[in-house]
């Protein structure tokens, strides 16, 4: 952890590159930074996944409306005010980001974080050592 989950309806596909938009919440992410200073997620723990939706309706119909969902996910540990921050990077990046649809059409964003209350939490593989500190 933590995840970020993009949920955006198809038709976002052809005004705006999904793929520089994960690349630009990951780094957003990246940067959030604790009341020390201290980086809060850890580079190898840092994931951005985008799905669009293969159906959806958006409001009432009457256009071809667009939608973007922004679920975080995090692990418990972390200050409300640290979870706030994370949360208002994530919305500064996705708004930038989304400005020149935003003024062409319009689009619903929601941004949410989750922090988990794991009842198992594995994590395993090789990406993490990449990323440790050598000291």
């Amino acid at each position: 952890m933590p995840h970020l989950v993009v949920l955006y309806t198809r038709n976002l596909e052809a005004e705006t590159d999904i793929g520089a938009l994960c690349r630009t919440l990951a780094d957003a992410m990246l940067a959030v930074k604790d009341e020390s200073g201290a980086q809060v997620f850890p580079t190898g723990g840092t994931r951005v996944l985008a799905y669009p939706a293969a159906h959806h309706a958006v409001a009432d119909g009457s256009g071809d409306h667009a939608f973007c969902w922004f679920n975080l996910r995090m692990g418990r540990g972390r200050s409300e005010a640290v979870q706030c921050a994370a949360g208002q990077a994530l919305a500064d990046a996705a708004k930038a980001h989304f400005a020149p649809v935003l003024a062409r059409r319009p689009v619903g964003l929601t941004l949410q974080v989750d922090v988990g209350a794991e009842v198992f939490d594995a994590k395993f593989g090789n990406l993490h050592p990449l990323f440790a500190k050598k000291t």
